[in-house]
């Protein structure tokens, strides 16, 4: 995908990025979280690394065996745009952990964001607590775009989200909430990943705004 200079800010993306919760997929409720996995015995925690190694200086975001997380990337020549791409990744799957987890403060979050992404995550998670809710089935990621912010302040990265595959699932019942494809089942999502802070390595996201019904990703 193109990787280019973008001419706004860093500060006016995080002034205009909204806090879209837009519905999960298989849930059919409007207020419930946008993505997120699926515990296969639905107990509280994740039982599976699946997804994201880590080590002794990143958390757990290992996610159930019976969620599949795709991430369908190239991975961007420059080194640091690699990096912020790679960490927004590591966002979403820290996302999917807290709520197997069922913990709307969970550490693996908020190590991979800060200001309005932190809000999102948690916001997220406990859409899901609420309902009674895990995850289940199958979650793509695609079509990324990486571009540096003019100011060098950051780096936004897009793409979209193809949900037709991932599902609520009841887990005092085990039931998994089944629907079709249609539009609601793609998204674009637009991250401002943050650079990281002394030698920590992590570029954590400080803004995050999901747009729902995207024709344009549309598989």
């Amino acid at each position: 995908m193109a990787r280019r200079a973008l001419t706004t800010t860093a500060a006016a993306f995080a002034a205009t990025a909204a806090l879209l919760l837009t519905a999960c997929g298989g849930s059919g409720d409007d207020t419930s979280s946008d993505d997120i996995k699926g515990a296969g015995d639905g107990s509280s925690r994740p039982s599976a690394s699946a997804s994201g190694p880590a080590d002794s200086d990143r958390p757990d975001v290992s996610v159930p065996k019976d969620l599949k997380l795709v991430f369908d990337f190239d991975k961007p020549s420059d080194a640091k745009q690699a990096a912020a791409l790679s960490d927004a990744e590591n966002y979403v799957r820290a996302l999917k952990h807290g709520i197997a987890a069922q913990d709307p403060d969970d550490p693996a979050y908020r190590f991979y964001s800060g200001a309005q992404a932190t809000q999102y995550a948690k916001s997220q998670i406990e859409a899901w607590v609420k309902g009674g809710w895990t995850v289940y089935g199958t979650d793509k990621y695609y079509d990324e775009d990486v571009a540096a912010v003019s100011d060098g302040k950051g780096v936004v990265v897009s793409f979209c989200r193809n949900q037709a595959e991932f599902y609520g699932k009841e887990i005092k019942t085990d039931k998994v909430i089944r629907t079709e494809e249609s539009l609601d089942s793609y998204q674009r999502w637009r991250m401002l990943m943050v650079p990281p802070a002394g030698s920590s390595g992590v570029w954590k996201a400080g803004t995050v705004e999901v747009m729902g019904k995207a024709k344009d990703c549309r598989e």
